[in-house]
């Protein structure tokens, strides 16, 4: 049997334990394992869970980080169980192998502290969203700066825009996150293209991004040259 692809990212010290895409058998029992199963590789030679000595081990899927933690604390014997991922080319956990008691044992506890843990992540909330307020208004005293033409409602719907979590847009960036004039300048000349020129329009008719960005650029050119301008 083909060794599996690549080589999954763990600890020196963990045991492997692979979540299989294709069949393969195991070299002791010759047991046919197919998609799904879980396979130890010894080496070039390939074990089912049982013959790899890990039978007794309950599996517990990645999700829970806390329930994870202690589950892997408390088990004596452990594994680290990793499926290829197609699209990322990469081997990506799925969860752990443990006892059956650690789990049960890991649960009690979690139960035990659900509330506390539940009040925890409710202050980390409100203190992010405290942060990101901050941000929100530090963007916008910025872009007022830069662009004193630009009304003030307007300034804060790009800042809270650009600035929203996980976006990736570029308001997010680090060099936004220091204020830089040319990362804000980018986040208006978005705004911009959208909501002041026929962009969108022009996107969805023709699908070239390019030629719809060449078609508004005088547009946007105008729109910012106003906006550097201190208002009357």
């Amino acid at each position: 049997m083909p060794k599996p692809e690549g080589n999954p990212s763990s600890k020196s010290n963990d045991i492997v334990v692979f979540m299989i895409r294709r069949d393969a058998k195991c070299a002791e029992c010759e047991r046919e394992l197919s998609d799904g199963n879980l396979l130890r590789m010894e080496g070039d030679t390939p074990l089912c869970i049982d013959c790899a000595d890990l039978g007794h081990l309950e599996y517990l899927g990645a999700g829970n980080t806390a329930l994870t933690r202690r589950a892997t604390k408390y088990s004596p014997l452990r594994a680290v169980v990793v499926r290829w991922s197609r699209t990322r080319k990469r081997y990506e956990r799925q969860g752990i192998l443990v006892t059956p008691d650690a789990i049960e044992r890991a649960e009690v506890e979690c139960l035990a502290d659900d509330e506390q843990r539940a009040r925890q992540r409710e202050r980390a909330a409100v203190r992010r969203a405290g942060e990101d307020l901050e941000y929100v208004e530090a963007v916008t005293e910025r872009l007022r700066e830069n662009y004193p033409g630009c009304p003030a409602e307007e300034a804060r719907r790009i800042a809270v825009w650009t600035c929203r979590k996980g976006s990736g847009r570029v308001g997010r960036s680090a060099a936004a996150k220091e204020l830089d004039p040319q990362a804000l300048r980018l986040a208006v000349i978005a705004h911009i293209r959208h909501e002041h020129t026929r962009y969108d329009e022009l996107l969805m008719k023709h699908g070239d991004r390019a030629a719809a960005r060449e078609s508004v650029r005088s547009d946007i050119e105008k729109v910012i040259a106003r906006w550097e301008q201190a208002a009357k």
